[in-house]
């Protein structure tokens, strides 16, 4: 097998060589014991899979297959997911804010504060290097989702499809994306198929392509009007002056003993994320959680929230539309699927797996108009979003996936929707498990429309854009 990267090949058994020894370098911090702090739901895209699946800490390959099943009897003939990488360590960016808000609580050297010193005895360990690589835990996350999808599916995740190279992997260029990939192959290859000879037989390829999971970073109109547009997130810097996140600042000043003036917003959301990583990295409970009573994380996470959904959700139409490419190609595969499963009985591409981002995701059900809330976030009514839908937690975190399944009915073909495992309804059907020409009513729109070029290109000097939130 091979990998794609630019049109140039790299053999996956070097990809795999590499991969497995990168690991072990970064593994020996890694799995340590501890208790589950009781913010660890508030994490927004920190959040560890488990949190949102907690049956998977008493078991990991558990499967529900009884929220899985049809009412109908159907006939799955192909599987698409949207994937996100695992677990992964802070980047260069995140490092420097976690020394800074470590130096500041250290360099002082109080002695006598319980927590203080409980955080000078932490182990400041994390580095520039890490610089959002994949960790152990990350790769066991992509290992162990291959394994339960091909146990929920089994006839998808057939070996011989594998070895006859009819199983597509694609993948961000990012190096996280690229090794939980691997990592999910190697979850079908060497713990569900227990295959041991398949290096020297399997020449199939994995492709590296940005255009698909990294749209984001192509279009034009996203990264000038929103990526690069100080102004575009102006309600996430105006909450970070309301009362509630200046409540959390005094407090976490307080309990550490310094001047209000020397901690900032992104200083205490860097304490917070310490404890994020050091349970998802290593499972352990951090003192740094110790700053934080739930309350306090309800207002994090609406923080983190409230930049999603102004940079990745609804908050921007061009959020959602930089998705166009992406939606295009997975409802070209199902159209496949369906034509070659009417023609012949038998489809050429039976499981297709994409590894991306959270920003990969949030976009794309957006545009599908999943978790809308009737009310847009703002800096105002954090109050009032208690119960909202757009939690980030809860959609994607690590290794979040939204996966496609296409079953062969008497009369019909039904799309049955899942993310994290989980049953989703599409938008105005209750039905688990619509015909998939329902479905394509339901995004007309969007299919006859949804123009990648179109909609990311700049206006000209002669042409105005209003800024509105998208409407599915």
């Amino acid at each position: 097998m091979a990998v794609v990267l630019n049109r140039h090949v790299v053999l996956l058994t070097f990809a795999f060589t590499r991969f497995c020894s990168a690991g072990n370098l970064v593994a020996n911090r890694e799995h340590q014991t501890g208790d589950i702090p009781a913010i660890a739901k508030y994490f927004g895209t920190k959040t560890r899979y488990e949190e949102i699946n907690p049956y998977l800490l008493n078991d990991i390959l558990f499967v529900n297959k009884t929220s899985l099943q049809l009412q109908q009897e159907c006939t799955p003939v192909h599987i698409s997911a949207v994937i996100r990488h695992g677990t992964r360590f802070p980047t260069a960016k995140n490092v420097k804010m976690m020394k800074d808000i470590y130096t500041i609580v250290t360099k002082t050297k109080r002695r006598g504060l319980g927590l203080v010193d409980d955080i000078s005895h932490w182990d400041m360990w994390y580095n520039d290097t890490m610089d959002g690589q994949l960790v152990k835990k990350g790769r066991d996350d992509h290992m162990n989702l291959a394994f339960r999808l091909a146990t929920a599916y089994p006839s998808l995740f057939t070996e011989d499809s594998f070895r006859d190279c009819r199983m597509k992997f694609i993948t961000s260029s990012k190096h996280r994306c690229v090794d939980s990939t691997l990592s999910f192959i190697e979850g079908l290859v060497m713990k569900y198929w227990k295959m041991q000879d398949w290096r020297k037989d399997v020449h199939c390829q994995l492709e590296v392509n940005d255009d698909l999971m990294r749209f984001f970073d192509k279009c034009e109109r996203f990264v000038v009007d929103v990526e690069e547009n100080k102004t575009a997130l102006q309600q996430v810097d105006l909450f970070k002056t309301k009362p509630e996140m200046q409540g959390v600042l005094d407090k976490v000043a307080s309990l550490l003993d310094i001047a209000a003036s020397d901690i900032t917003a992104d200083l205490v959301e860097a304490a917070f994320y310490m404890c994020s990583y050091d349970l998802s990295i290593r499972n352990l409970k951090s003192p740094w959680c110790q700053l934080f009573d739930q309350e306090d994380a309800k207002v994090l996470e609406y923080a983190s929230d409230l930049k999603q959904y102004w940079k990745r959700g609804y908050g921007h139409e061009i959020n959602s539309k930089s998705s166009c490419t992406l939606f295009h190609d997975l409802f070209r595969r199902l159209d496949k699927a369906v034509e070659e499963s009417e023609r012949s009985g038998t489809v050429s591409e039976p499981a297709a797996f994409q590894i991306g981002h959270a920003e990969t995701l949030l976009p794309l059900l957006s545009l599908m108009g999943f978790f809308k809330d009737e009310t847009p976030l703002t800096a105002d009514n954090f109050a009032q979003q208690g119960g909202r839908v757009f939690r980030t937690g809860h959609i994607v975190p690590y290794a979040s996936n939204l996966v496609f399944i296409l079953h062969r009915c008497e009369g019909s073909y039904r799309l049955q929707l899942l993310l994290n495992e989980k049953p989703l309804s599409f938008p105005q059907t209750d039905d688990p498990a619509p015909e998939y020409q329902h479905v394509k009513n339901l995004y007309s729109n969007l299919l006859e429309g949804c123009d990648f070029k179109k909609e990311c290109k700049l206006p000209s000097a002669n042409e105005t854009v209003n800024p509105i939130i998208h409407e599915l």
